[in-house]
Parts: C-alpha cells; sequence; structure tokens
C-alpha cells in the first residue's frame, strides 16, 4: 500500500479476475462520499492462447476508460498512479476466483470438532474444500492417503487436539499425510503448503514426520480450548499462501501482484469480508447468499460469527439436475402454477444444463427457473444452518426443559427471528426481469421471520468491495450501501400456525409523507405497499405499529407488539401471512389458486400472463 492516508483517496480502480470474466469499477469520491462511476468487463485470459491474466484486466480496464473518459492505462499498458487531475488511480485492489480458484483439504482429529473448526477456516477465508480427512471418518488409512493423493489441492489445512491434551492422533495424520507425499495441483518445482493449526505440544513431532515432504507453516491453534475456535491466524495465512503459492504458479499472476495496493484475495474470501464488515458496522445479523451456475454460496454473520458454506451440487445451470433431483419433481412443482408434463419438464431441465447461458424465452420457462431457484436455495439454506452451529463438544448449561430439546448439542447460531437483513447476489437474483420477482425469491428460499429487510446486489461487485475494505472501509462501506446493494423493501412474517384463514395481524404504517395506512392481515394472505426510495436514492422510512394475534410471534414473543421504524425499496413493503413454518396448500387446485393470488397481489408476473396459464 502507498503512503496514502485514506482521506487523500480520491480515485480507486478495482477488479475480479473471474473463473470467465474479468470485472472492472472504478469509484470516484464525489463531495464527501464515494460512489460508483462505472464498471466494464473482458474475458478472463489465463487460459491458452493467451496465458496471462493481465491482459483480461487490462482490457476490462481500458472499457472503463473508454466509458468513464479518465486515462487509467500509459503507453506501455500499465496502470497509472498516483492521480492527478482527469489522469490515472489513487489505488488499485483485485480479487481473483481464475484458474478454479482456491481448492483445499482439511484434515482434523474429531470430525465433528477439529475437523469441523479447520473447514470453518478455509471456507471462511474463500476456499473450495474438496475433502475432509478425520480420524474417525470410517475410511482406513490406506483409503485416505490414496484420497490424498488424488485430489491434489492447493493446500492443506491440518488441525486436532486442544492445546495440552494428547498428541497421538493429531501426528498420525500428519503420518497419513507424509505416507501420501501429496503434490499440488498447480507448479510442479514447489512443495504443497501445510498449514498446522493444532496442539501446540504436537508441533516438534509434526515437523519431524512432514521435514522434507511439504512446505510447513505452524500457526496458532484453532480450538486452544474446547470451548473457544481461534480461526483468524489459520484464515489469514491461508490467504498469505494462497498469493506466495498459488497465485504464483498462475499465467500473469507474478506481475498482477506487483501492481495491486493489497493482497490479491480469492472471490468468495472477498465477499465474506464485505459481509462481515456491514454486519459490524451497523450492529446487524446478515445473511447472503450467491447462486451461480454451478454452486450457491451461503455467508451468514449471527452474534458477531461470520459462516460461509459452498453447496457446490446446487446451481442454476450445470448443477441444475442437481438441484432437480435433490429436491425432488414435487417440491419445485410446488411453485408452479400451472401444470407441466414430467417428460417436458426433464427435457428442460436438461437443456439448461447442456446451454448454460440460456434464459428463458416465455413466462412458463421463468416461473418454472425461479421455481428451481427457491428450491436450490432451500436445500443451500438448510446445509448452511447445519454447519453454522454452536461448538460442538462443549459442555453446556442444561434445563429440565433441554431434556426434551434434541438439537442442542450441535444448535445452529442462524436465527431468522433475529435477521435484520437478506442479501441476494447471482444471475437469477440479480437479472430477474421484475425486482419483485427476486423478493419472492429471496423469501420463498429463505422464509424470513418477523421483520427483514431484502436486498439484492446490482451488478456483483462485492468481491472488489471486500478487497477494498481491507484498504478503506468508508469508501467500501458507501458504495456497498449506495450503488452495489438495490434496496428491495422489508419482508413481515408473522411465526405460526393456524387451520384456517382468521386475522393474524394488526398493522398500522405511519407513512414518510404523512399517510397512515392501517388493517388486519389473514393467515394464508400476503399484501404489499409502496414504501419507496428517495431521491438520491436511499430507501425511505416509515413508522410500522404492529399487533400479533392468536398466538403468533414477531421477535417479542407470542402477541408482543412491535413498534419499529422499516425501510422502504423497490418493492416496498410486503406483508406475509403464511404462517412459519410454511406449508403449501395439498390439495392441487387450492395450491395453484393461492400461488396465482399471491403473485397477482405482489405483481411477480404480468396479470395477463397468470390469468392465461
Amino acid at each position: 500500500m502507498k503512503d496514502l492516508k485514506p482521506e487523500d483517496i480520491n480515485i480507486i480502480v478495482a477488479t475480479d479476475c473471474g473463473s470467465t470474466t474479468t470485472k472492472a469499477i472504478l469509484i470516484e469520491k464525489k463531495g464527501d462520499e464515494y460512489r460508483l462511476i462505472v464498471r466494464g468487463e473482458a474475458p478472463t485470459t489465463v487460459e491458452a492462447p493467451f496465458e496471462d491474466v493481465t491482459m483480461g484486466v487490462l482490457n476490462a480496464v481500458a472499457e472503463v476508460e473508454e466509458l468513464s473518459g479518465r486515462k487509467i492505462l500509459d503507453e506501455k499498458g500499465k496502470i497509472i498512479t498516483p492521480s492527478n487531475g482527469n489522469v490515472g488511480t489513487d489505488i488499485y485492489v483485485s480479487t481473483s476466483s481464475a484458474g478454479g480458484g482456491l481448492q483445499m483439504m482439511v484434515a482434523g482429529v474429531v470430525r465433528s470438532m477439529t475437523a469441523e473448526s479447520a473447514e470453518r477456516a478455509a471456507l471462511g477465508a474463500g476456499a473450495i474444500v474438496m475433502d475432509v480427512i478425520a480420524s474417525n471418518d470410517k475410511r482406513l488409512p490406506h483409503q485416505q492417503i490414496q484420497r490424498i493423493r488424488q485430489l491434489r489441492p492447493d493446500m492443506i489445512l491440518l488441525s486436532g487436539g486442544i492445546d495440552g491434551g494428547t498428541t497421538t492422533h493429531v501426528v498420525e495424520l500428519a503420518e497419513l499425510l507424509s505416507a501420501a507425499d501429496p503434490k499440488p495441483r498447480l507448479g510442479i518445482g514447489y512443495q504443497l503448503p501445510v498449514i498446522y493449526a493444532g496442539n501446540i505440544n504436537a508441533r516438534e513431532a509434526i515437523k519431524n514426520t512432514l521435514l522434507n515432504k511439504v512446505d510447513l507453516t505452524v500457526v496458532e491453534n484453532l480450538r486452544p480450548v474446547l470451548e473457544r475456535e481461534n480461526l483468524l491466524p489459520a484464515r489469514e495465512k491461508i490467504h498469505d499462501l494462497f498469493m506466495e503459492h498459488v497465485m504464483a504458479q498462475a499465467p500473469g499472476y507474478k506481475k498482477l501482484m506487483t501492481w495491486t495496493d493489497a493482497p490479491i484475495m480469492p472471490t468468495p474470501g472477498a465477499v465474506g469480508l464485505i459481509m462481515k464488515k456491514i454486519a459490524d458496522e451497523e450492529g446487524i445479523q446478515v445473511v447472503g447468499v450467491d447462486i451461480g451456475g454451478a454452486t450457491t454460496d451461503i455467508f451468514s454473520v449471527f452474534q458477531g460469527i461470520f459462516n460461509r458454506t459452498v453447496s457446490a451440487n446446487l446451481g442454476m445451470s450445470y448443477s441444475v439436475s442437481n438441484v432437480f433431483a435433490e429436491a425432488g419433481l414435487d417440491n419445485v412443482m410446488r411453485w408452479v402454477p400451472f401444470h407441466l408434463d414430467e417428460r417436458d419438464l426433464r427435457n428442460r431441465v436438461k437443456n439448461k444444463m447442456i446451454r448454460p447461458t440460456t434464459i428463458p424465452q416465455s413466462m412458463e420457462e421463468l416461473i418454472f427457473e425461479q421455481a428451481i431457484a427457491k428450491e436450490a436455495l432451500r436445500l443451500a439454506f438448510i446445509q448452511h444452518k447445519s454447519f453454522a452451529t454452536v461448538l460442538k463438544g462443549v459442555q453446556q448449561q442444561r434445563t429440565i426443559a433441554d431434556a426434551f430439546d434434541q438439537t442442542i448439542g450441535g444448535q445452529t447460531l442462524v436465527n431468522m427471528m433475529t435477521l435484520d437483513m437478506l442479501i441476494g447476489s447471482g444471475g437469477v437474483l440479480s437479472h430477474a426481469p421484475r425486482r419483485h420477482q427476486a423478493a419472492l425469491m429471496l423469501i420463498d428460499g429463505f422464509m424470513p421471520e418477523a421483520i427483514t429487510r431484502l436486498a439484492v446486489d446490482s451488478i456483483f461487485m462485492m468481491p472488489q468491495l471486500g478487497v477494498l475494505s481491507t484498504v478503506h472501509t468508508k469508501a467500501a462501506v458507501e458504495v456497498f450501501n449506495k450503488d452495489c446493494l438495490i434496496h428491495l423493501g422489508t419482508c413481515i412474517a408473522p411465526a405460526g400456525e393456524l387451520k384456517d384463514e382468521r386475522d393474524i395481524l394488526k398493522y398500522k404504517f405511519e407513512m414518510p409523507d404523512g399517510e397512515t395506512i392501517e388493517g388486519t392481515l389473514k393467515y394464508g394472505e400476503m399484501k404489499k405497499f409502496p414504501l419507496g426510495l428517495d431521491e438520491k436514492g436511499d430507501p425511505l422510512k416509515a413508522k410500522a405499529i404492529l399487533e400479533p394475534l392468536r398466538g403468533f410471534d414477531l421477535g417479542e414473543g407470542k402477541g408482543g407488539k412491535v413498534e419499529k421504524e422499516i425501510y422502504g425499496g423497490v418493492t416496498g413493503i410486503i406483508l406475509d401471512g403464511r404462517g412459519r413454518p410454511f406449508n403449501l396448500p395439498t390439495d392441487d387446485k387450492i395450491r395453484v389458486q393461492k400461488l396465482k393470488e399471491w403473485m397477482i397481489t405482489l405483481d411477480i408476473y404480468p396479470n395477463e400472463a397468470l390469468e392465461r396459464l
């Protein structure tokens, strides 16, 4: 980083080198605030014939130059720094998932304890975890050795044992690694990086076992005591080794590393960083999702604890058949308000797999694709909740009431009642023809409870903002709130169940223009009220007075009254009276009628198109 104070930084260029596209953004200080000016993109050039990632970067930056009229590159094709008038940039930062991103393997003694902590550390750093080896994972040693040889990860994270505990098992894991003699995925002439983050008493034995076999780095223990996780040292070391080893082997990255003013970060790690930063800055609980063609990443911050999961088999194009297989035909079709022949359905799914870049050509196709998206989100979120748990193995004070609760051992941190904000990203959400469709996909996929703000990432620049937050938090947070997020509005969903359509909520909204909207919401009903954005693009606010009825809960206990300021957005206020847990009617005719009713109320699809179906 140059010797610039944050307040001296007026012009910022940031890039994200994806596996297929390199995206560049230009941020400028306008008055007291930082705003996005333009963005450009170009194909990533990591493979033949170019085999130099900087060419894609220069092409994307050249587009930014053209669109903004600012000269950023010199005659030799280098980024000009610092800025001077209408020339150059003060800082340049980048992220990357080109070349398959960061692929790791983790090993730990107990699968549900140290191995899971190691997995959390790797996922949080932005890695794809290829496999988890544990002493108790039921595979025989020769099977584990063969697996390590076969996978060829970029690096391995080894953990096990609390400080001062037994060393036998973790040393046995190191012996497995030594016997496997693993080779890295990229680069022939160097040793595989292995990070040891386990029992300090085993350090010498680990060093002796792995000497000359791998490039060993020792960091603080992930679980120094049973009650506490210490993931940061391992995560930081993963980032450093990603730069030194993985990035250095990819074509053109050595050159790119000399250009940037902050270390290049793995794309998902940077997205996680901006999510955590926003949650900490605003003191809120956040869930974010990035749904892609092959994978779905979910990020969450609850009680200040950050978690990330990758559902590698759930996506909207390459993995769409997996979503179908895992969710089952009935679960996908329950969101579709018309009948489709099963054979026709399966053909549509396979077509999407074969031609991943196609977009729906008819209303039926669009509704069907968004139904699949809801199931992909639901399944990925189930996986996330089972992973984002309080620490296993920790003795907990239990009351007699807990004796009947089977989930206490690995209780999830994810609490939908306390969730403040749900952020969606990825093609199917960011590019939905109507923003209302993105809102309903988020509501149906995640089933938020109580009062939750909804937003989508407009042009997927969270990675660039994540890496920018390491050098200039103010700029990253301002651009995130003003230009990256499209505020959809607020979902109000009372938790509870009923058998019939009686009143479940009394509501009163005092709108910013002085108007008062009041009424009651019935069970099974949805309503929408406009509450948009001001002339600056910031969400308008309204005062909400909400009284849940008949044992329904909005976060203040059953029947507890809530008075709160709520935020508007492109879709406004959505009242969801379908109950939590949510159950669709089992009768096919009633289900279709209800789906159409909700879609018309929320203005999801053109009414005439729905009536035709």
